[in-house]
């Protein structure tokens, strides 16, 4: 068939089927009308992003909506950076124990992406002797960028047997192992341990030295309780993390945990804010039960707020007062802290805590992790272990988008509504 003939077939096929050409749209998907934060290139107004092969392309005050293979309709919306949720526990299976490979654990996918959070990091579920198992069957396995705090004891969170045999806290191995896997592991975790003696601690510092790492800890008990002024000003460094920042005894007691507001005064004690000062990071890891109202309430309104909002996500957690990462942000804006602080304590400063700064921002060519929420207004209620709160909004997740692609989408506010491909179950065999 020559030149003439195939423009000849062209034609009728044309006139027959009224097909016509046409070329790609500029903009996989363009979000209209939402409301941008974004801390970290200090945007808080009115704006439109569009996303191409998996990337941020341009944010405008106007972007032509015919530009975008699917438009998103934000309008009375709030678009964000994807959340980074620093304390989770996604060890999930059924050959371990606590949260190591154990049903306790959450699988990623599932419990991230109706949160609005894109990337996540495992406080400490797998240790080193465990670590690889967990790169299969989660990091492997899951859409949610998932990265890890790899556990100083080697079996990992799989409960207090293993978390309190100092023995089994092998810095240099655990180094070794971080080395190893440096896209995946971004830090070190110290949890659980029970007893007044600093070589768990002194053990976890050292592995963060070899690997030039941070280390994140979570306080056991002691009696009685080992002092947060040495932990935060003596053993860390700049850059390392207190996690269930506002937990603790709570009390006047000497014994358990201390805690960070002296509840005799209702204030933060002065070497806490020395040490947030000097580059320390408080991070909520909210929890079961590690959180505590008369902790929050009176450090929000001094002006002490968390570096970073994380959950400690898990089964007893998201059925718990904890429930989920916008659920802790609603619960910190109804103790009094505003909305840009709360976006940025969950999306920019945790992406500088792990060392990723590629992440929680939505710069022109960053990776299109977005998530869009309501701010809804009404009478809305939040509790701990010691109490409750009123609070006027809550947010509530419209929509996720992760490397470019919508994996959560509340009410259908994309146009057309492209469906994502999801993995399909097998047929029960015969």
């Amino acid at each position: 068939m020559n030149q003439k003939h195939l423009f000849i077939f062209a034609l009728l096929f044309t006139v027959c089927f009224g097909v016509q050409a046409q070329s790609p749209k500029p903009y996989n998907i363009v979000i209209k009308g939402g409301h941008v934060i974004d801390p970290k290139n200090n945007i808080n107004t009115a704006m439109d992003v569009a996303i191409k092969d998996g990337k941020v392309a341009l944010l405008a005050k106007n972007i032509d909506a015919s530009q975008g293979t699917q438009v998103v309709n934000a309008k009375g919306m709030y678009v964000t950076p994807g959340l980074i949720d620093i304390h989770v526990h996604f060890f999930w299976g059924h050959d371990g124990d606590a949260y190591m490979n154990a049903p306790a654990s959450l699988p990623a996918d599932g419990f991230t992406f109706p949160a609005g959070v894109t990337t996540v990091v495992d406080a400490g579920s797998p240790g080193w002797k465990t670590f690889e198992l967990y790169k299969k069957q989660t990091i492997a396995g899951s859409q949610t960028r998932v990265l890890a705090f790899l556990n100083i004891v080697g079996q990992g969170m799989s409960g207090g047997k293993y978390e309190n045999d100092i023995n089994e806290m092998d810095p240099q191995k655990a180094a070794e192992m971080a080395k190893k896997y440096p896209n995946d592991i971004v830090g070190f975790k110290l949890a659980h341990f029970n007893g007044r003696t600093w070589v768990p601690t002194d053990r976890l510092m050292e592995a963060g030295r070899l690997a030039n790492l941070p280390v994140i800890v979570d306080f056991g008990g002691a009696s009685p309780f080992l002092p947060l002024d040495s932990l935060f000003n003596v053993k860390f460094r700049p850059g390392d993390i207190y996690t269930h920042a506002f937990g603790g005894n709570g009390s006047t007691s000497p014994n358990g945990r201390e805690s960070i507001v002296d509840v005799t005064t209702n204030k933060v004690k002065p070497f806490v804010i020395k040490a947030q000062n000097r580059g320390i990071i408080f991070d909520v890891g909210f929890g079961g039960s590690s959180f505590l109202f008369n902790q929050g309430t009176p450090a929000i309104k001094s002006g002490f707020y968390p570096n970073s909002i994380s959950t400690d996500l898990h089964t007893g957690s998201m059925n718990n007062a904890m429930k989920n990462m916008p659920n802790i942000m609603s619960l910190f804006m109804s103790m009094g802290m505003d909305l840009q602080s709360v976006i940025k304590a969950s999306t920019w400063n945790p992406a500088q805590e792990i060392k990723r700064p590629e992440l929680g921002n939505l710069s022109v060519g960053a990776e299109a992790d977005v998530a869009i929420f309501t701010l809804r207004e009404g009478k809305f209620g939040y509790y701990a272990r010691d109490g409750k709160i009123a609070g006027k909004n809550r947010l509530e997740t419209e929509m996720t988008i992760r490397a470019g692609k919508i994996v959560y989408n509340l009410n259908a506010i994309a146009e057309p509504n492209i469906l994502p491909n999801v993995p399909r179950a097998r047929p029960a065999a015969n």
